[in-house]
């Protein structure tokens, strides 16, 4: 069975289904309108988190609720990062190794939804 993915909207609103074609560009264009985080929701009941600060991104994927989940790292990266707005307004920072680039981000995002898994090159660590 293959999944399909919605973009949750707020208020349990949500996009119509979003291809793995089409998502690079969807979040590309929430960015542009100042959405920094959006949540896709598979029909399967999974979750896929995507918090940017435009140019780095937290990656993070969930089987269920209650599932900590797993998020994608870059590895040796130093620093940290801020700017990452979640949609209630609160402004987090993350160290620089707990997310990508934002390029690299589009491109797990986008084989995650065609695939369901990660990408064989990604590196991701799992909370669980």
């Amino acid at each position: 069975m293959s999944e399909s993915w919605v973009i949750e909207e707020g208020d349990g609103d949500t996009s119509g289904p979003v291809s793995s074609a089409a998502a690079p560009a969807a979040l590309r264009a929430r960015i542009d309108d100042g959405r920094l985080e959006t949540w896709l929701t598979s029909s399967s009941g999974r979750s896929l988190a995507f918090v940017t600060n435009a140019e780095r991104a937290l990656v993070m994927l969930l089987e269920d609720a209650d599932d900590p989940g797993e998020h994608a790292v870059d590895a040796g990266a130093q620093g940290t990062s801020g700017g990452f707005v979640l949609s209630h307004g609160q402004d987090d920072e993350y160290a620089n190794e707990d997310t990508v680039p934002i390029g690299e981000a589009l491109r797990l995002v986008q084989h995650i939804l065609d695939t369901g898994h990660w990408p064989p090159d990604a590196r991701w660590v799992g909370e669980r």
